[in-house]
């Protein structure tokens, strides 16, 4: 059982890496950190055991393979980052959070960053 993080260089994916990290720490959990952007994720917290799996960069469906990727490694809780959004804003979240939201097999944590 893992915690998979969504990795973006974003405010939010900050926000959600903090978040992720605490609770594999918290579960007693390894974290498995899924880029969804280019670059290169630089996790290393104390006392956590993390490994990267990044999507099939020939592939063009990245939250689809980030689901794949939850479902093979077993996720015991996904974290995502999402922005504060407007109160029409709210009805629609972004499409990328909305698909994992919806289409998930284990339980989502959504995270917003500090205003």
């Amino acid at each position: 059982m893992t915690v998979v993080l969504a990795w973006t260089t974003t405010p939010e994916g900050q926000a959600a890496q903090e978040t992720a990290v605490a609770e594999a720490r918290r579960r007693s959990l390894d974290l498995v950190v899924v880029p969804m952007q280019e670059g290169s994720p630089e996790v290393a917290p104390e006392g956590v055991e993390v490994r990267v799996h990044a999507p099939d960069e020939r592939d063009r469906d990245v939250v689809g393979d980030f689901l794949d990727i939850a479902a093979e490694e077993d996720a015991s809780l996904i974290v995502i980052g999402v922005k504060h959004r407007s109160a029409i804003g709210k009805l629609i979240l972004g499409s990328s959070a909305q698909q994992i939201l919806l289409e998930a097999a284990a339980p989502v944590l959504a995270v917003k960053a500090p205003r």
